[in-house]
């Protein structure tokens, strides 16, 4: 069966001139003009893996990329996210943080897309299931199970993403901006109340119970960071 491939472009000639190249070098290519649409159509065809571009007026790739990965539907799908204006490190930096696995630079020749493209989607087929493990907590990423000293835990899906980005940034304050692009998918420039993210960590905690929850640290004025 060839891989299923959403393309995410406002642009539709190139994103059809695109899709007609990677099906015949045997993908299954389908277009999708309105990033905001993007998850649902990638949920409606399986796709693999969602090609986007990064400049686009009504909501950027990387804002994008936040929202696939944090929408437990599409959290698994690899993300390659291509541009021709936005070069620089520090924007293929932001967009590998936000969970993309690659970053492509327009123009670029056909057979090397399609050459990086097999490339991400052999490196997912051969990646483990991934079990996060810290301080006595045990989420498993795919069956979306978690546990705190062997003890199951009923967290909600929000809850879960959250109690994920804490642990496998381990260490690391995290601040209300980052959290509501990574776990809401909202665009930070437009969405900041961070009590939204005090509330669900209020919520983890308790669930957690006092042993894991003091794991969980307060930054003021910062965020938040777990400590193993």
């Amino acid at each position: 069966m060839p891989s299923r491939i959403l393309i995410v472009d406002d642009d539709a000639d190139a994103s059809e001139a695109l899709a007609l190249f990677l099906e015949t070098v045997g993908f299954s290519a389908r277009r999708e003009s309105r990033p905001e649409d993007a998850a649902a159509a990638a949920v409606d065809c399986r796709a693999e893996l969602v090609l986007s571009d990064v400049c686009m007026p009504t909501m950027s790739g990387l804002t994008l990329c936040r929202r696939l990965k944090a929408d437990r539907r599409t959290a698994s799908t690899a993300v390659v996210l291509y541009s021709g204006r936005r070069k620089g490190e520090i924007e293929q930096s932001e967009a590998l943080e936000a969970g993309a696995d690659d970053y492509i630079l327009k123009p670029c020749a056909p057979a090397l897309l399609a050459a990086r493209l097999r490339a991400v989607l052999r490196r997912r087929q051969e990646q483990p299931k991934p079990v996060l493990k810290a301080a006595g907590l045990a989420l498993d990423l795919d069956a979306r199970l978690a546990t705190a000293g062997g003890r199951p835990l009923s967290l909600t899906r929000k809850e879960f993403d959250l109690l994920a980005a804490l642990l496998a940034k381990s260490g690391r304050v995290l601040g209300a901006p980052f959290l509501l692009e990574t776990i809401w998918g909202y665009d930070s420039a437009v969405y900041k109340d961070a009590h939204t993210v005090e509330v669900h960590v209020s919520s983890l905690r308790r669930k957690l119970g006092q042993r894991h929850a003091r794991r969980i640290v307060t930054v003021p004025g910062l965020g938040y960071r777990f400590d193993r």
